[in-house]
């Protein structure tokens, strides 16, 4: 299937909601920071406003995720982006309120529109081929990573630039763009909350538990990027402004390997291809630690940029055969909170290691975590394709297409309708 079948305008209007719903998110933490820095203990105070944001973008994935309903998911999704406009408007007005105040503004902002990644990962499926699921993975992985790439540009340029409230109404029109697109779009996607065959969301979605530590996994190694690269850098001797082209590297290779990987099926099914990728990438990361050159240091980073997504995309489609239809933007969603959880508990990790450690240290730690976790995600995905067979298993009442099939990516959503299982799935993370 090419890319070509895409090319719809549905598929396109869902591409632009994306991206306006995205761009305020990718921003929100530099942006914060900027938005204080003038402020007594500025850096200390935006570093808190950051932090306080990707808890809320957290916890209002966990909580509101579970809650959406298929047939009926726009006007919760427009509320949820309607309340995140008026949040990062707010912080734009009130920026030089009490931090308790920005606090709960930022608490908000990253909450509100936490059902928004997997209701859209779920209308995206909604919209193509059952051939073309794996492209539409791609492609939105394309677009997530093209965000992410220009986002610390847009949010420097405007707050160092224009000021630092600009990037705080910017993002506040854009997700407001995002409500009023939504209404080109369906107002669901078909789901029978009987697919479950009585058994709970919760522990439809426990069962999935694996599929939520590798993407945990997956994001520690990119908080290892972002945070730790500098102080190696200066470590190795090396100017840290070299840090900003790295990254930027990191992030084309990611889209040029989502792109490639959905050109073609791939040997192995795609649980497999996750954990044997998420393992080389911790291993390259790892290497990059140990190198003293940055052009073995850029390198070693473009290669893992090139797994990760590669890791992404194959995680997104297990978790797709994973659940029934009518839990996929819940799955979506936990999926999002426990990336981001991944996120903070590298950044934490990597944080204390340095404050009695070298850099390098640091980085081999994390990437230690990330070996770590995928040996518990590859135990305990055994575990569950094993019981998942058995008569009245979570895994057999609604999913049951091809985890563990041996399946390329572009046969999964062939061997999806081979057993009537269904689909509907929506970044980044």
């Amino acid at each position: 299937m090419s890319y070509r079948a895409l090319a719809t305008r549905p598929v396109l209007v869902l591409a632009g909601v994306s991206v306006t719903a995205r761009l305020p998110v990718a921003t929100a933490p530099l942006a914060v920071v900027l938005l204080v820095r003038e402020r007594p203990g500025g850096y200390s105070m935006g570093a808190a406003l950051a932090a306080v944001y990707v808890i809320g973008e957290v916890l209002g994935a966990f909580l509101l995720g579970p809650r959406l309903k298929a047939h009926r998911a726009r006007p919760a999704l427009a509320v949820g982006l309607a309340v995140g406009a008026l949040s990062f408007a707010g912080l734009g007005v009130c920026a030089q309120a009490h931090p308790v105040v920005l606090g709960a503004l930022a608490a908000l902002a990253g909450a509100a529109p936490g059902a928004v990644p997997g209701g859209l990962r779920a209308l995206l499926t909604s919209l193509v081929e059952e051939a073309a699921v794996a492209q539409a993975f791609s492609a939105d992985a394309m677009l997530n990573y093209a965000v992410w790439a220009a986002s610390p540009a847009i949010a420097t340029g405007l707050a160092l630039g224009v000021d630092p409230v600009v990037p705080m109404y910017l993002a506040a029109g854009l997700m407001a763009v995002a409500v009023a697109a939504l209404w080109g779009l369906p107002a669901g996607w078909p789901a029978d909350e009987k697919d479950r065959e009585g058994v709970s969301m919760a522990r439809t979605l426990a069962s999935a538990w694996p599929l939520y530590v590798t993407g945990a996994a997956g994001l520690s190694l990119l908080a290892l990027a972002e945070l730790v690269l500098p102080a190696l850098l200066e470590q190795r001797g090396v100017a840290v402004g070299w840090a900003g082209p790295v990254l930027a590297g990191y992030s084309l290779a990611a889209a040029v390997g989502a792109y490639v990987y959905g050109l073609r099926s791939w040997p192995g099914s795609p649980e497999r291809q996750s954990l044997v990728m998420l393992v080389t990438v911790a291993l390259v990361v790892g290497a990059s630690a140990l190198v003293p050159v940055l052009g073995w240091i850029a390198a070693g980073l473009v290669v893992a940029g090139l797994l990760q997504s590669v890791v992404q995309i194959a995680r997104a489609l297990s978790l797709r055969n994973a659940l029934p239809r009518s839990a996929f933007a819940a799955g979506y969603s936990m999926m999002y909170a426990s990336v981001g959880a991944g996120y903070a508990a590298s950044a934490v990790l990597a944080g204390a290691v340095q404050s009695v450690a070298a850099p390098s240290t640091a980085i081999l730690a994390g990437a230690g975590l990330c070996l770590l976790l995928t040996l518990v995600a590859a135990v305990g995905e055994r575990r569950r394709s094993g019981s998942a067979s058995g008569p009245g298993s979570v895994g057999g009442a609604g999913a049951g297409a091809g985890a563990g099939s041996g399946v390329g990516v572009g046969e999964v959503g062939a061997e999806g309708a081979a057993v009537d299982r269904g689909r509907d799935a929506e970044c980044g993370l």
